[in-house]
């Protein structure tokens, strides 16, 4: 049977863990983290398994767990925490957790949606430093959203969207039969959209996706909503066009770096909302995100 380590738990994680993993189930370790680089491998003795949040396995870090068979990744975005070649080439396998969370990630990027056009944050802060502005914001209804993704999650947007009077167009790289919205090539997404809601999986070849050219595509003030991986953005095309006005406002959830670093160039921007990496936080998902990675754990 493997032996399993969960190595980043965290206290609002383990609050939910503890209602899924039950009695009949193998046992699992729980590390509370977060985990230094360092001690990954020391932590790891004895173990063939781990469940991983949000740690980062480099290179470098996988050669030294020399016992680590399986990686059991919360979620869909390994490639952002795990150098997934080097597992590959070290016979390590890496699953992956899809599905457990498409309306609650779909709900949050809705929420970052209304949050950029109402400058609800910017407001927020202001009037809790004493300051009184009433900006100016975007009507929803009739504008148009572009889904970049339209798997579970983009599915989702589109119905919560076309719900409160959003026309809804869509770009997937594959085919995708039985769409209930329009299919366009991405370049006339860009160009119709007022606001663009990416949910692209990271890999090879959308790492950097959105990039300048793209950019310089899409309507002057646009609204770009990432709910899926910052990889899949090009951060310096993304930086100049916020300082310049061409991406009138970038509403994340997901970063380069995770914690975000006080270097992040996010962080002095004005036009941003941003959340830490919460899209899939519910106790609805992560019960069944955790199910599944007991479940994946305990197969091998």
């Amino acid at each position: 049977m493997p032996q399993t380590l969960f190595i980043d738990s965290t206290p609002d994680i383990d609050s939910v863990w503890r209602r899924v993993h039950g009695a009949a189930d193998p046992p699992i370790a729980v590390n509370m983290g977060p985990v230094d680089a360092a001690a990954i491998p020391q932590l790891l003795e004895g173990f063939d398994t781990v469940i991983n949040d949000a740690t980062y396995f480099t290179d470098e870090t996988l050669q030294r767990c020399r016992g680590l068979k399986h990686i059991v990744f919360l979620g869909t975005g390994a490639a952002s925490f795990v150098d997934l070649a080097a597992a590959a080439r070290l016979g390590i396998k890496v699953s992956t957790i899809s599905g457990y969370g498409d309306t609650t990630v779909a709900e949050h990027a809705m929420g970052l949606v209304f949050a950029a056009a109402r400058h609800i944050a910017t407001m927020h802060e202001m009037v809790r430093k004493g300051g009184w502005r009433p900006m100016q914001g975007m009507e929803l209804r009739g504008k148009t959203l572009g889904v970049v993704g339209l798997g579970g999650i983009g599915r989702e947007m589109a119905r919560i969207a076309a719900g409160i009077g959003l026309e809804v167009v869509a770009y997937n790289r594959s085919a995708r039969s039985g769409a209930t919205v329009p299919l366009v090539a991405i370049e006339e997404l860009l160009r119709r959209s007022d606001i663009i809601s990416l949910h692209l999986g990271l890999n090879d070849e959308t790492r950097g996706f959105l990039d300048r050219r793209k950019i310089g595509i899409a309507k002057p003030g646009v609204i770009i909503v990432n709910t899926a991986r910052a990889g899949v953005v090009d951060e310096p095309a993304l930086i100049e066009a916020l300082r310049t006005g061409q991406i009138g406002h970038y509403a994340t959830d997901v970063f380069a770096q995770e914690p975000v670093q006080p270097a992040e160039p996010l962080l002095a921007l004005d036009n941003v909302t941003l959340t830490a990496h919460a899209g899939y936080n519910t106790p609805e998902a992560a019960m069944t995100m955790y199910r599944r990675a007991i479940d994946l754990a305990a197969a091998g």
